[in-house]
Formats: C-alpha cells, structure tokens, sequence
C-alpha cells in the first residue's frame, strides 16, 4: 500500500532526585548512583547551573511535565535520563561527562511554556534539545532553535508539516503517513465499511486523520463524518461531546476513529452512554494509552489502538523502569517513547563524537552519518559505536528503537507501528506491528 508517500509492509508479526541546579554549579553537576542493576550502576547526571556544551555533553530536554501529554512525560524523561547514564559508564563524549536538564513543555494550549524553555536552553548552549512530545508544541519552538543553530530531535513528533522542516530538526518518531497508512489498513481489513473521526483541531489531528482518511478509502471505505473538508474538528481542551458523538452515531458509521488527547477522557463515556459498542473504537499515539484509572473494567475492551516504535526489548524495559523508580521515585507503567528518547539522546552523543565537540552545529552535522545514513558497520550501544569511531569506522547506530537510518528529510527511513487491543482492564496490549518506510 502507498499512501502519503510511505510504504507499509503488510505482513504482520507479534511482536530523582533532584541534582543541585545552583549557579555556582559548573559541569554536569550532581550525579547519584544507583547499583540496583545488573549492568553498569545507574546515574542521574543532572547539568549544573553554568554547564554547557563548552565542558559538558548537555543533553536538555522540553518535554511534558504537565499538560494533556503529560503521561508521555515519565518514560521520555527516563529514556534521557538512561542514555545519559550509559553515556557516563562508557566514558562520556570527547573526554566530558554528559549531562541532562528536562524543562516543562506543557502543551498547544498555553504555547509559552514550551517558548520560555526554549528561551532558557538556548541560553545554555546545549549539545541537543530533545522533544517535544506534540508535534504543535514543537511548531511553537523549532523556529527559536533553530535560530540559534541547535539541534533539536524529537521523540514523538508525527505532523508531516514538520519532516524536512529546518537544518537543525530530527525526529526519532515516524511521521505520521506511516501510521496512518497503518491504522487505515487496520480498519479496513477489520471489516469496517464505514468510519466516523471525532478528531481536534490540532496540526497532529487532523494531519494524521488525513493519512488515516487517505489509507482507508484507497482501501474502499468511505468516512461519513468527521473527514477532511468537512469543518467537524472540535478545538483542543473541549470538555464535553454529547453534540459531536450524537452527530457522528447518526452517520451509522461501522466503527469511529478518535483522534485527540486528554478530551479521549470525557469522548470515552459520551460514546458508552449513547450505547456504542465500544470494541468498535481506535485510538492512535496520543490516547493509546493506559486507562485503567479512568474508566470501569470493561469499558474499552476490544477496542484498538497504534503507537510508532517497536516493541523495546524486557532488558531496556527493566532498565529504564528501574532508572525512573530511582531517580523520579515511581517504576514506569507506560513506555511509550522511552526508546526514542533515548535513542535521540544516544544519536546525539555519537554524532558529537564523531565530530569530535560537543557543539550542537557538530552534532548537526554528523547526526545523519551515525545513523546509518552513509552505511557504516551496525552498532547497538553506545559505547560498541564508540569504539567504532575511534577506530576510524563509519557506523550505523541499531537503537532499541527499531528505526531505520535518518533520511533526507530527518525522518527515521523506517519504523515499527505496533498495534494495541484494550483488555477488560482498559489496558492496551501489543497484538501485532507492522514495518512502514517512509
């Protein structure tokens, strides 16, 4: 199937403690040690309140403390936290320790936390940015980055408006063609004739709704409400959907596509109160999530759902779980984008060492070199890749990810979406993936 210009490979497999910030703080800071693992002790580097990129691999991030993607905010933050802690056991970046200091992206709501972050790394000269978690936050802020020639990756950014946006912005995330072409073909080979969208008025939603329309209809479906054209988007941080899902019900569609974030929580019980058979939803990265807390057991049983990246290994998984339950106090129970984060993070790193400074204009330019895209010898950690480069050889990092090389663009070349069903307990459960190329 080709659509959105990605191209889906059908067959389907199952698949802290705060650091002291003070001024008179200079290098990476605090750094405790854990030696709960098996591995290498596990650190939390936190960057001191004069580092920068001049005496340190300053890895800063915006990403969602609060705000309606604030459930993405714990395995992001850890996947950061992780890499830089095996950045450190493996000797750091050009002769230094690497560093991280997360800052709040909040979200599209209230555009100026995100703003006032940038504002603040920017003075910090960072090695990288790493975020943010929405693709319409990052349209608030790329630009000031950008500016300022620092290189910014993102874990979770999907919007298509953002592939190829500038010199200085990466994604470890697969732009949303891939999986809309994917959640498309879902419905489609589920049986579903008709389909409805309750989807917002944001760059990610109706982006990936377009995708989603696209894969669809070329698979013969027709969208009855909700699709692109038609003016039904509701705007963000809407609270309640009596009008909308009494409009979308009265299309008699086969099944409904709900495109949104934290609104999914008050979209969830209109639906079941107007009597929808609620196996009968799909969900994409953004409420794909764990809802066990919100609604009674059986509530979301059967539905589906997708999220970009491969199914990380248990090994990462007990890992980065194990660097958040030390260093910010809880074990993870969603991992969505932690091995993005860290991959990101790791990318960084790898590409300032090649380039042989910490600089952000240096990791800018070799980024695309350690992920493969020059071809190079596979390499699946930090410190083998390391090794590799000083060497001499060319490398191509393999991340728990599951990414492909970065592409012209500064998208992954290709990427796993993995597919969800809801058990009783309103918990998604990875069921299948499916390989894209973008």
């Amino acid at each position: 199937m080709v659509a959105g210009g990605a191209v889906l490979g059908l067959a389907l497999t199952a698949c802290g403690d705060d650091g002291d910030d003070g001024d008179s703080d200079n290098g990476a800071g605090s750094d405790e040690t854990s030696s709960s693992t098996e591995e290498a002790a596990l650190t939390n580097s936190e960057c001191g309140g004069n580092a920068s990129s001049a005496d340190a691999f300053y890895a800063g991030g915006i990403l969602p403390l609060t705000g309606s993607l604030a459930f993405l905010g714990p395995p992001e933050i850890a996947g950061v936290g992780l890499a830089v802690s095996d950045i450190n056991a493996a000797g750091g970046v050009n002769g230094v320790d690497a560093c991280h200091n997360i800052l709040d992206s909040g979200d599209a709501n209230d555009l100026s936390v995100a703003r006032q972050s940038a504002r603040e790394l920017v003075g910090k000269k960072p090695s990288v940015v790493v975020g943010a978690a929405s693709s319409s936050v990052s349209l608030g802020f790329v630009d000031t980055l950008t500016e300022a020639q620092i290189t910014q990756i993102s874990p979770a950014n999907t919007a298509a408006e953002l592939s190829g946006y500038s010199d200085y912005y990466f994604r470890t995330a697969p732009e949303d063609s891939v999986q809309g072409s994917a959640l498309g073909s879902l419905i489609a080979q589920d049986g579903h004739q008709k389909i409805a969208f309750l989807v917002f008025n944001d760059a990610y939603g109706t982006g990936l709704r377009d995708f989603i329309q696209a894969s669809y209809e070329g698979a013969g479906g027709q969208v009855v409400y909700g699709g692109k054209g038609e003016g039904q988007e509701f705007p963000p941080g809407q609270t309640t959907f009596s009008s909308e899902v009494t409009s979308a019900l009265a299309t008699n569609p086969d099944a409904i596509v709900i495109l949104a974030f934290d609104e999914t929580g008050a979209i969830v019980p209109e639906l079941a109160a107007q009597g929808w058979d609620m196996s009968k939803i799909y969900m994409t990265d953004g409420n794909t999530s764990d809802w066990s807390e919100d609604f009674d057991p059986g509530t979301l049983e059967g539905a589906k759902g997708t999220i970009p990246g491969a199914d990380a290994s248990d090994d990462f998984k007990t890992r980065v779980s194990d660097w958040s339950a030390e260093f910010e106090g809880a074990p993870l129970d969603d991992y969505s984008y932690a091995a993005e984060s860290y991959d990101a993070t790791i990318l960084a790193a790898l590409a300032a060492a090649k380039g042989g400074s910490n600089e952000s204009t240096v990791v800018q330019e070799n980024l695309l070199a350690v992920s493969g895209a020059s071809g190079g010898t596979d390499c699946a950690s930090y410190e083998e890749c390391l090794a590799l480069l000083e060497d001499g050889e060319e490398i191509a990092y393999q991340g728990p990810s599951g990414i492909g090389p970065l592409n012209e663009n500064h998208d992954p070349s290709s990427a796993f979406i993995g597919i969800y069903q809801y058990s009783n307990e309103n918990k998604p459960e990875l069921v299948d993936s499916v390989e894209g190329v973008s």
